[in-house]
């Protein structure tokens, strides 16, 4: 039998031992089989990546034990809703947090390379520019620490806060290309991805039930980043969703070659998650606002009533305000609300008292 076979994969937690030692060969390790460089030809970034994968080897053990604790004992989850997050630079923030700052330095400094100059490699994630994007994330931070069950639900910006310059007197901007050289700090999760429909037109069926058709389908793929709490072993998750388009080429149009329109639906979709706050004062920019905020919290609140039915499979939705509480961080994604209503009676038949019934404690900051 497979599941007999299976019962040798390990659930339990990798031992690893912290030392000056352990972490120069895990270090070596992955600059050679992660990055593929030998000391040679590797730069500083490849240094960086290295030590990315160095210390994310030490923080997934504490991911999947979280995560493991969560599904046991099933405490009630928070769903923390926000546009921005202003997370800083993980590396530093993850090493504090762990408890390896010190060994890690030490490893580094005989490996012949200064860790400050390694951390000043890493770009901050462009999720973020102001006060909202830092109070999220601190609090994503202080949940953690807290053993709070708790998930961060944002946009994954391709381009995010811009890189500001002056010229002749002047304020420019050019783009935050905070990707471009990946993200080590991430992971795809496209087994959760969720559809996500905007436009259409609703009609009743024969028993008077409405019906969404004809809608423009985008697909939320969800990026997870880890959020390690202060010195406990907890780690929570930040998900992130991109915007791809639910159908990415037209082959016809390609070949009859009309190239720009065979791949414009894909780009109508992916600009949900091009860029931070796109200039509203035209009426496209305004447009464009609120289908990332619907965007985000379509995708986020079915992904909740996912995990919902995951850990309680004999529970049915009316005990999910016992289960389940959602934040929003600001106004921006309070359409939550009426969207969670939406989906209880379209999508799962609750109608009226019922549906409020079945909705979840809201708090707004």
């Amino acid at each position: 039998m497979s599941s007999d076979r299976r019962s040798q994969i390990s659930i339990s937690d990798v031992a690893l031992i912290e030392s000056v030692k352990n972490l120069k060969e895990s270090f070596n390790t992955h600059l050679h089989f992660d990055v593929v460089k030998d000391r040679n030809v590797a730069t500083m970034r490849d240094f960086y990546m290295a030590l990315a994968h160095t210390v994310w080897e030490r923080i997934s053990s504490r991911w999947i034990r979280t995560q493991q604790f969560e599904r046991t004992h099933t405490p009630k989850r928070i769903y923390f809703l926000s546009m921005e997050f202003c997370m800083g630079r993980t590396l530093s923030n993850t090493m504090l947090s762990v408890n390896i700052t010190d060994a890690l330095d030490e490893a580094m400094y005989q490996l012949g390379l200064d860790i400050e100059d390694l951390e000043d490699v890493e770009c901050d994630a462009g999720l973020g520019n102001g006060g909202l994007g830092r109070l999220a994330a601190c609090f994503l931070d202080s949940m953690a620490t807290l053993r709070l069950a708790v998930t961060g639900q944002g946009i994954r910006y391709e381009h995010g806060s811009f890189d500001q310059g002056i010229e002749n007197g002047w304020q420019t901007e050019e783009l935050d290309e905070w990707l471009s050289f990946g993200n080590p700090w991430e992971i795809e999760r496209p087994e959760h991805s969720q559809m996500v429909h905007f436009g259409g037109r609703v009609v009743k069926d024969g028993q008077g039930q409405s019906e969404w058709r004809d809608t423009e389908v985008v697909i939320a793929t969800p990026y997870d980043t880890p959020i390690p709490g202060y010195r406990n072993n907890v780690c929570n998750t930040l998900r992130l969703w991109s915007a791809k388009a639910g159908k990415t080429f037209d082959l016809n149009t390609f070949f009859s070659g009309d190239y720009i329109n065979a791949v414009l639906a894909r780009n109508h979709a992916e600009n949900i998650s091009r860029v931070l706050y796109p200039i509203d004062h035209v009426y496209e920019g305004k447009q464009l606002r609120l289908r990332q905020e619907y965007f985000l919290v379509c995708a986020s609140l079915k992904d909740m009533l996912r995990r919902f039915n995951q850990d309680h499979p004999k529970c049915d939705l009316f005990e999910l305000p016992y289960k389940v509480a959602v934040h929003l961080n600001d106004t921006h994604p309070a359409l939550a609300i009426p969207e969670l209503m939406r989906i209880l009676m379209d999508e799962h038949i609750i109608y009226g008292a019922g549906g409020i019934e079945c909705t979840p404690y809201y708090h707004v900051m």
